[in-house]
């Protein structure tokens, strides 16, 4: 697990009115290179802002590279590949889904990190794809914005981002070389891999008033394997007074829901803000199962009911903030490529505390127990039919949860 940093200057950013401006604004003033990674890359208004000012770094000397998860964008816009192309943008689909895809165990294994990296100064890590607050490709406009954070980073973890990003694309390069019989290609770019693995200036640390500790977290079928669930269980277990966690997916494993429970039974407040919407079958009902045991130990759980949840964070101890792409379910946590930001920092944490605990009271329908364990038999056998198709998921791809 990464260890926390000095010197950071953390910026949080609720929704794409704050995350969309931000993001244009560091990429326009990009000088040498642009990173950016997202599970869903829309051709809204958004998407469209975020396009240019791509294509116009790249048409102004600056290298871009665009990598898109090829379920949830299964094919980018005609129009946007286009001007991709035309302006020189580097850009690829990760494993796109084609035909009877969704039926390989090994394609299930998805790129839903949300980060971007700008002249190796500043960092974008967040939940939020490349998506307008008010529309959703299954369910079309929405009446209220989708609840979602990213945060804006300089300081040192910054070089962890780029890193991150750079070794990505090469093993994509790789791939795709390979594919193409292009094996002295195929060659170089690995041997890049290995030199960014052995060699890495770090960013400098930044000395103004907010000088916050921070991580970069990573989940993926490498060496990070439990980095972001170990960090919530270690959290946790260290929690003293209240531990807030807003999650759009929230199917915890056995380890993590004994932590909560703990937890609770200590003394410490816990209260869930989690999915109050349907939006998928399997994610909706699957995590229905788990809430008695955490209900029944204290531990409050509100349904966020203003628009859908699509937020990934956490507050502890008004000390510990998380702001990241990982929901806490076996799909997230033991199949996706994931990225979160971890911060101890009072002020960071306070500010997503103080919008968490809005939405707690304002946006969120807390569950009764009662009504829960006296819900109807439909609803008891969908939510065990969900968990239960998750579970063959997880053993069809060899994991264990």
């Amino acid at each position: 697990m990464a260890l926390l940093q000095d010197g950071h200057s953390v910026q949080l950013l609720q929704g794409g009115n704050a995350f969309f401006p931000a993001l244009v604004e560091a990429i326009d003033v990009a000088r040498v290179e642009v990173r950016l990674e997202t599970y869903i890359f829309n051709w809204d208004q958004s998407g469209k802002n975020v396009a240019q000012a791509l294509a116009n770094a790249a048409q102004r000397g600056v290298q871009v590279f665009v990598v898109i998860d090829g379920a949830g964008t299964p094919e980018l816009d005609i129009a946007a590949a286009m001007q991709f192309t035309n302006a020189g943008v580097h850009w690829k689909i990760f494993s796109p889904l084609t035909g009877l895809g969704w039926l390989l165990p090994s394609l299930w294994r998805r790129l839903h990190r949300k980060l971007c990296v700008v002249d190796g100064n500043v960092a974008f890590c967040g939940g939020i794809n490349i998506l307008d607050d008010f529309f959703d490709p299954n369910h079309g406009v929405l009446q209220s914005p989708r609840f979602d954070f990213s945060v804006s980073v300089q300081g040192p973890l910054v070089r962890d981002v780029q890193e991150t990003m750079v070794q990505f694309w090469l093993r994509l390069k790789a791939a795709s070389d390979v594919r193409d019989l292009d094996f002295p290609s195929a060659w170089a770019a690995l041997q890049s891999m290995v030199r960014i693995l052995r060699v890495g200036e770090k960013a400098t640390a930044i000395s103004g008033p907010m000088k916050a500790r921070a991580a970069l977290l990573l989940r993926d079928n490498f060496r990070n394997r439990s980095s972001i669930e170990r960090a919530y269980r270690k959290a946790i277990g260290e929690a003293r007074n209240e531990v807030i966690i807003a999650n759009a997916y929230f199917v915890p494993g056995v380890r993590l829901r004994r932590a909560l429970v703990h937890a609770s039974k200590r003394g410490v407040k816990v209260r869930l803000l989690l999915q109050g919407k349907y939006e998928y079958f399997m994610q909706y009902h699957a995590a229905r199962p788990v809430w008695g045991a955490l209900l029944s130990a204290g531990i409050e759980i509100h349904e966020y009911e203003a628009s859908f949840l699509h937020a990934k964070v956490a507050v502890i101890d008004s000390r510990w903030a998380t702001v990241g792409s990982s929901n806490l379910d076996p799909l997230s946590l033991l199949l996706a490529r994931e990225a979160n930001v971890v911060v101890t920092d009072d002020i960071f944490a306070k500010e997503l505390r103080v919008a968490l605990d809005r939405a707690l009271q304002y946006q969120g329908k807390a569950v009764d127990a009662k009504s829960y364990f006296e819900r109807p038999l439909r609803q008891k056998i969908l939510d065990a039919l969900a968990l239960g198709l998750m579970r063959v998921m997880l053993f069809l791809t060899g994991k264990n949860y």
